[in-house]
């Protein structure tokens, strides 16, 4: 999982909960926000909302964890331009077996196709809609739903076969959502998670999962 603030990302043994690893990212005493991850079958891609890189933790045979000093930094060059003001790149999908990666800039609302070997970016033309206060994303054959975390609500994208072109075909909103951050699909519906970012008392508060549609 991400690490935020601290720069890091943590491994966990998704059947007992028990701590596997932890790997530092970003160089100690950066600014840094280490935000989301995606893992294919080779590498586990995090994004970082306060700089203009990725981070690459490579996976061995069977899931294999590597050495701390495996770990390397993606430089993100191309169309990506990171701004000064909230967080920048966030939700992050895998496609075509992990030789494409998408991206959504929360700040802008663009959406991004990554080479992971170059780290040259191509901003996806959305047809002029942006993908405002994007998070989570999930990504099913060629419709990408994005959760748009302040908005309240889900943006479901049709992409092109290219990947570089997409138009956003539907929203989703629930009442019950409340800041969605991220979404998973599950017996065939999708579910979101309420991270009720902004309320006063954070540690005695209810969380909620929303079963959507």
């Amino acid at each position: 999982m991400s690490g935020g603030a601290t720069g890091k990302a943590f491994v966990y043994d998704a059947r007992t909960g028990a701590d596997l690893a932890s790997y530092q990212l970003a160089a100690p005493g950066a600014a840094t926000f280490v935000n989301d991850v995606v893992v294919t079958e080779k590498t586990a891609w995090f994004t970082d909302s306060s700089a203009a890189q990725l981070y690459a933790l490579p996976l061995g045979r069977h899931g294999g964890l590597p050495d701390q000093d495996q770990v390397r930094t993606l430089p993100l060059t191309g169309d990506f331009v990171l701004g000064t003001t909230g967080p920048n790149l966030n939700g992050i999908v895998a496609a075509r077996d992990g030789r494409v990666l998408l991206s959504v800039q929360t700040n802008t609302g663009k959406l991004f196709r990554i080479n992971p070997r170059t780290g040259v970016t191509r901003e996806v033309d959305l047809g002029g809609a942006t993908l405002a206060n994007g998070d989570g994303m999930l990504l099913a054959g060629r419709v990408l739903f994005v959760v748009q975390n302040r908005s309240n609500q889900i943006a479901v994208v049709k992409l092109s076969r290219s990947l570089t072109h997409g138009r956003v075909v539907a929203t989703v909103a629930d009442p019950d959502f409340d800041v969605p951050t991220t979404i998973a699909f599950q017996a065939g519906h999708l579910y979101a998670v309420n991270a009720r970012f902004g309320i006063t008392d954070p540690e005695s508060a209810r969380y909620d999962v929303v079963k959507v549609g």
